[in-house]
């Protein structure tokens, strides 16, 4: 590994060492040290409230130390005392995700059969990721008479991250806690389940491998939170493989892999690394954005992208310390693939650090077999944004923009956190979408460099403001309101996707949350239309599926309440966040539940069928 991308990380453990020492295993003294100066201030658009961290588990708190945002900040401490500060903030004491002893199901799962129709496939149901259902005994006719067939709760989870892959009979999800799950799609019933070395908040893919040690199995792929990617025995749940994607500390793994004949395509991002740039000892920026092509038979590299070129010395700071650049650009979704063209699109984060680069807050263009770079379209230049650089996020500090690590023009961080999504016009004309932080969705042309063809404003925007995902159908694109902490969150626009103007617009509804913390109306949840029904979850709590007609809403669901889980596990919903929710055998599946850091904690599935009982 590259000693420049160590060495942040030993000065800040080093430093602390000597005074670590001294608390022990004080989980009050070691927060009042070294966490209390950021989370004691109101909540921002970046840093939970100490409230917020109470409310996550103790499993929850440590993640974000170890594989999280918090990552390099967290390193300076030992793995007791990251424990000690969890269960201290918790008020409970760190457990582990066990094996699911309730509910098994009694006979043995069977191979998948991975042509199944009908069947959702990682992250948009397939890989153009339009998020979109043409077929499905769910419509607008009988979606009233749609009703819970059963909840499976996530044991040691308050968010609920991991959306589910289904193929007939089969479902698989992840957890924070690392498990992967392989159950019943139907009844719930638990066939086996896998541990990953780390959380696993990405959508899950599934095909037969045709060569190699493993010929004729399928496997499930997925990445977990410290870029490591998996394939997994469907039938048994043994480990194929894994690989490391990405050496550098602050390499996250949040969106999906993209599976297309033969090849795995895992992204990585690096939020860690923007986090720990507020720190005067930490040595910014390195980290730099990619995607790898993978072998799904064997996880052998056949190509990799960065983002952006690799950092070089920039200078150092007024005390010496070096600093780098470029960096960032990271890549928080699931890329897409355009089997016509021959190209995989991905759509990128803010720069970390100086000099601008062009492929920062962009939709990109690849060749999927030689990974070379075909066209860049930059929607937002100059994006360049580091944590604790303003006045908000840098606890009040009016001088926190002349910090060392703070570039010189400080840019608004409005990443495209949502995978860009391939659907086909009434005209038969094929359009990329994408939807971004700063509250604006936009329609490129694949067949001309992706020009813009037209941009809708579908909110104010902010460093929170993101949304996980748009929808599109031959008619409409389906954008939903996030805009947190702007007061105006919440909602969901009809965009007709030849000329570009708003169908309808249906504001937020009354919320269902009341006053409970962290109760709030914004639709991040990624969007999922089904013939003429839009689904979309909400931070309150709320399930609501909208006509793609009028944006009438026409059914409602109210998941903040405790289930009996099929599995045994103590259930409860909460904020709706992240994954869209998934349409297979005439069943909607929604995760509900995301306690960390705006929202409010859960860990329940829920299957839903028309006329169930």
């Amino acid at each position: 590994m590259d000693a420049r991308r160590i060495a942040p990380l030993l000065v800040l453990a080093l430093a602390s060492f000597s005074c670590l020492a001294q608390e022990a295993l004080d989980g009050a003294g070691i927060y009042g040290t070294y966490c209390a100066a950021c989370h004691s201030q109101p909540p921002d658009d970046k840093t939970p409230a100490r409230a917020a961290l109470e409310r996550m588990t103790p499993s929850a708190i440590v993640a974000a130390m170890r594989e999280g945002a918090m990552r390099v900040q967290g390193s300076a401490l030992s793995e007791f005392q990251q424990v000690a500060v969890a269960e201290y903030l918790s008020g409970a004491k760190l457990s582990t995700a066990g094996d699911i002893t309730q509910g098994r199901c009694e006979r043995a799962p069977g191979k998948v059969d991975v042509s199944t129709v009908g069947a959702w496939q990682g992250w948009g149901g397939d890989m153009r990721n339009a998020r979109s259902v043409a077929d499905s005994e769910i419509s607008a006719a009988n979606i009233s008479s749609l009703t819970l067939a059963y909840a499976y709760g996530l044991p040691d989870a308050t968010q609920m991250r991991s959306q589910p892959a289904v193929f007939g009979n089969r479902m698989f999800f992840g957890s924070q806690s690392g498990r992967v799950f392989a159950v019943d799609a139907y009844t719930g019933c638990t066939y086996w389940n896998f541990k990953a070395a780390n959380g696993v908040r990405t959508a899950i893919s599934l095909g037969t491998i045709d060569h190699g040690p493993h010929a004729g199995a399928t496997a499930l792929y997925f990445s977990d939170t410290k870029a490591t990617a998996y394939a997994v025995d469907s039938e048994t749940g043994a480990l194929l493989w894994s690989r490391k994607v990405d050496e550098h500390p602050a390499a996250l793994g949040t969106g999906a892999p993209t599976l297309h004949d033969g090849v795995l395509y895992v992204p990585v991002s690096g939020l860690s690394e923007e986090a720990a740039a507020t720190t005067p000892q930490y040595e910014c920026c390195t980290f730099r954005g990619s995607v790898s092509a993978l072998d799904a038979a064997t996880g052998e590299v056949i190509w990799k992208y960065f983002t952006v070129p690799e950092s070089r010395l920039l200078g150092h700071t007024a005390d010496g310390r070096p600093q780098y650049g470029p960096a960032g650009g990271g890549v928080w979704s699931a890329p897409t693939i355009d089997a016509r063209r021959g190209l995989l699109y991905l759509t990128t984060g803010n720069a970390y650090a100086t000099p601008a680069v062009p492929t920062s807050n962009a939709v990109v263009a690849l060749d999927f077999k030689t990974g070379q770079q075909v066209w860049v379209n930059q929607l937002l230049p100059g994006d360049i944004w580091v944590y604790g650089c303003d006045p908000v996020t840098g606890g009040g500090d009016p001088d926190a923009a002349s910090r060392p690590n703070c570039p010189e023009n400080l840019g608004p961080d409005f990443d495209f956190s949502a995978s860009a999504l391939l659907t086909t016009r009434a005209d038969g004309k094929e359009v990329i979408v994408v939807t971004q932080k700063s509250g604006v969705g936009y329609a490129l042309d694949p067949d001309a460099g992706g020009r813009e063809l037209w941009r809708y404003r579908w909110g104010v925007g902010s460093a929170a403001g993101g949304v996980w995902g748009a929808a599109a159908d031959d008619r409409n694109a389906y954008f939903a309101v996030a805009d947190n902490f702007s007061g105006k969150g919440g909602g969901l626009h009809a965009v007709d996707l030849l000329t570009g103007e708003r169908r309808w617009f249906t504001p937020p509804q009354p919320m269902l949350c009341g006053d409970q913390p962290a109760c709030a109306p914004i639709q991040s949840s990624a969007v999922t239309v089904v013939g003429d029904v839009v689904f979309s979850g909400s931070g309150d709590g709320g399930m609501r599926a909208y006509s793609t007609a009028t944006g009438e809403v026409l059914w409602r669901f109210d998941t903040n309440q405790p289930f009996e889980a099929v599995n045994g596990v103590q259930a409860s919903g909460g904020s709706i966040d992240g994954p869209g929710q998934v349409v297979a055998n005439g069943m909607l599946y929604v995760m509900s539940g995301n306690g960390g850091p705006f929202g409010r904690p859960g860990n329940v599935l829920l299957a839903f069928k028309p006329g169930a009982r």
